[in-house]
């Protein structure tokens, strides 16, 4: 059902480059400015300068991009592989309970069509503008870091071994402590099989809607102006992980609430859809009360309290989810702005330090409650699920040669 095929890599060059490490780096969506700076400042080659461009003397930053992009080829420092490959990848790290654990999944190309049958996303958009990611897929015709598709089928993981067996991998280790391994996949056999495990599901979309919907606009264009030709716009390079509970680690992205009027009583309107229990503010077991409770949080400067749901609030929400009760209760609110974080001691912090004016701590959704809601077609609320580790960019970069 779903279309998942192998491409020949760009990737970074040996002879030019000392460390992996350096010219590495998150996804764009969650470097600050003062992250890129420091990115910039490790490498000339780091992919952050392409990946979040900025103009100089006044040139377009997309065709800059582009530019740069080129002349990493031209120069060797990013080479192309031979033939086609699948690139197994694995990240390693230690969960938030100290337990050692591994994410591993496949990078290929995964087939362009519009969410419904053979791509389920799980979760709504928020209204940010795509021109950006689109300007630059435009100027460089290249996917620099994979969106992260969830496979259903039985199997994937088996295919690409385990920790215990390791392949012969290039290696990245993170300031967070996690380790990014990526190795090409090139044996027929070993292709063949993947592509229809992948192939047998659909794929859920679990990070990376807005470059999805960014690669379909890509793809609509390119048809447009190709009569309709088929080419490399009609993939988009994915990370796939069997969607087991043993390989994911999702999280809850929280609200930070501001914009509300001077003196407003937010505890007192939110107590009209939620049992409000005071706790122990900036506890450190807040996440264990909260899952003991059943209950999200509500922080404000006046304290903290473990907020249960309400009969009527929890049937007038789409989904068993704390993201969708609180859309309830926040629509009966006056004008205010809602801010996505997504961990909880920096909503604590933006509270004391009056960038916020509450926050709203969420339990994460499960696997399984994300596999129900993107079967079922009616997706969750936008910034539900924060998954964690993310792959880093550059460690493999498809071209869309023709």
């Amino acid at each position: 059902m779903s279309r998942f095929e192998p491409f020949p890599g760009l990737r970074f060059s040996a002879s030019h480059v000392s460390s992996l490490d350096d010219v590495v780096c998150p996804p764009y969506d969650v470097i600050s400015e003062e992250e890129r700076e420091r990115l910039v400042a490790r490498s000339p080659a780091n992919i952050v300068r392409v990946e979040l461009p900025r103009s100089t003397d006044g040139d377009d930053p997309y065709l800059a991009a582009a530019k740069l992009l080129d002349a990493w080829r031209d120069g060797g420092v990013l080479h192309r592989d031979r033939e086609p490959a699948f690139y197994g990848y694995r990240m390693s790290f230690t969960d938030e309970l100290g337990t050692a654990r591994s994410t591993v999944g496949v990078i290929g190309a995964l087939g362009l069509e519009p969410p419904g049958a053979g791509i389920l996303p799980h979760e709504e958009t928020t209204p940010k503008a795509r021109s950006d990611r689109l300007s630059l897929l435009r100027a460089t015709r290249a996917n620099l870091s994979p969106i992260w598709g969830l496979s259903p089928a039985a199997g994937l993981t088996e295919l690409l071994g385990s920790p215990a067996h390791p392949r012969p991998a290039e290696r990245v280790t993170c300031e967070d402590g996690v380790c990014h391994e990526l190795w090409p996949i090139t044996d027929r056999h070993e292709v063949d099989d993947i592509s229809q495990v992948v192939g047998s599901e659909p794929v859920l979309i679990a990070d990376g809607h807005h470059r999805y919907e960014t690669a379909l606009a890509f793809q609509a264009e390119e048809r447009d102006a190709g009569g309709g030709r088929p080419g490399d716009h009609d993939l988009v390079m994915a990370l796939v992980v069997e969607l087991a509970e043993d390989q994911l680690a999702v999280g809850a992205i929280h609200r930070l609430l501001s914009g509300l009027p001077e003196g407003f009583d937010l505890a007192g309107a939110l107590g009209r859809y939620y049992y409000l229990e005071p706790t122990a503010r900036g506890d450190a077991g807040i996440a264990r009360a909260m899952q003991d409770a059943g209950a999200s949080a509500l922080v404000t400067p006046d304290g903290c309290w473990l907020a249960r749901p309400r009969p009527e609030t929890a049937d007038a929400a789409v989904h068993d989810l704390d993201s969708s009760r609180l859309d309830v209760a926040l629509a009966a609110l006056p004008p205010h702005r809602v801010d996505f974080q997504h961990g909880a001691d920096l909503c604590l912090a933006a509270v004391e330090s009056g960038h916020a004016q509450a926050a709203v701590l969420l339990r994460p959704a499960g696997v399984g409650q994300i596999a129900e809601v993107a079967r079922g077609g009616v997706r969750m609320p936008a910034k539900t699920t924060f998954f964690w580790p993310k792959p880093r960019t550059g460690m493999v970069v498809r071209e869309l040669i023709d």
